[in-house]
């Protein structure tokens, strides 16, 4: 596959702390010889391990943004030993639009891996992060909330992969982010997501959630600057005095397959019978299909399948058919 066009005047081998930008070439009528500019922090000081902190994949999931954002402020080169790379905003026409997805390409960063350098700007970025920034990287945390259409109980997750030794890596390092639930992903190995690419690569790579519904979670917030300098703490670049005590051991979920997901049979407006942190026996009611356009219609019932607790909601209440409603997650059993 050919480099990437994307240049930056960052020099990820300088000790220092540099705030700049990566140029992605884009040409429109209002910009001939534009560029769409990411912000990308380096902060390095010596030798030492690497990791890529993210936010922004999905520009409407706010609190790692943030998250990000006080830590570029906060952060000096004399605080650390190795390196930080930040991006606070790796999808940044999502980002400025507060949505999902790239208002120029309708690209969804997270399904855009291993990405090409000669596709549209999302897939672009992906490619850039994947084959330039992970190489550089030991650890990577990129940052999600349940962003506009969903609800999360806010927890940091890692992703399973092939190789048992940086799955306990990663274990370690999630328990060391002390979130109050820490979610181990069973289910789907799909290449398209960063986190998962990651893991491919050998990188211990975790995410998480950390809340939803359009806006910016307090707690979530919270959780965020918190487990970073835990996280920081526990690889080595920051001194370990700088870890915070732990208030309460993270309790440990997982999602074991496509059965914990409910999702809609009908379109229509849909009534949610159970609330985030609820227990759940298989059968359950999951909601209701309300068909105002028609209410001589019975609304249409949807159930659980599987046991568990529900730790994600859909946020909007209109639905088509195909859209998932609730998922559950388990205790995890390693």
């Amino acid at each position: 596959m050919a480099a990437s066009k994307i240049w930056t005047r960052v020099d990820y081998e300088k000790d220092g702390k540099q705030v700049g930008w990566l140029n992605l070439p884009h040409s429109v009528n209002r910009s001939a010889y534009g560029n769409i500019a990411i912000p990308i922090t380096c902060i390095k000081n010596g030798k030492g391990p690497t990791v890529l902190l993210m936010a922004g994949t999905h520009g409407d999931e706010y609190e790692g943004q943030i998250g990000l954002c006080k830590l570029v402020q906060k952060l000096e080169p004399s605080d650390i030993q190795g390196r930080v790379i930040i991006m606070t905003a790796c999808n940044l026409p999502a980002a400025l639009a507060s949505a999902r997805v790239s208002p120029i390409d309708e690209g969804n960063l997270n399904r855009a891996f291993p990405g090409d350098p000669d596709g549209t700007p999302t897939f672009a970025i992906a490619h850039y992060i994947d084959s330039v920034l992970f190489p550089l990287t030991n650890y990577i945390h990129d940052l999600h909330s349940g962003g506009s259409s969903l609800q999360y109980m806010p927890f940091a997750s890692i992703r399973y992969g092939t190789d048992d030794a940086v799955n306990k890596r990663a274990l370690e390092a999630l328990k060391a982010f002390n979130p109050p639930t820490g979610f181990v992903w069973k289910h789907t190995a799909d290449q398209r997501l960063g986190i998962a690419r990651a893991v491919s690569r050998g990188i211990v790579a975790l995410g998480g959630e950390f809340g939803g519904g359009g806006a910016v979670d307090i707690k979530g917030v919270k959780i965020v600057e918190r487990g970073l300098d835990n996280l920081l703490a526990l690889i080595g670049i920051i001194d370990k005095s700088k870890a915070h005590p732990v208030e309460t051991p993270t309790r440990l979920v997982e999602l074991k397959g496509r059965d914990y997901y409910v999702y809609t049979d009908e379109a229509g407006l849909f009534e949610p019978a159970a609330e985030l942190g609820d227990w759940i026996k298989k059968g359950q009611l999951a909601g209701m299909t309300h068909f105002v356009d028609n209410p001589g219609r019975k609304p249409v019932p949807s159930h659980f399948l599987m046991d568990g607790q529900v730790i994600c909601r859909r946020h909007f209440g209109r639905v088509e058919r195909g859209d998932c409603v609730v998922h559950l997650a388990t205790n995890f059993e390693g």
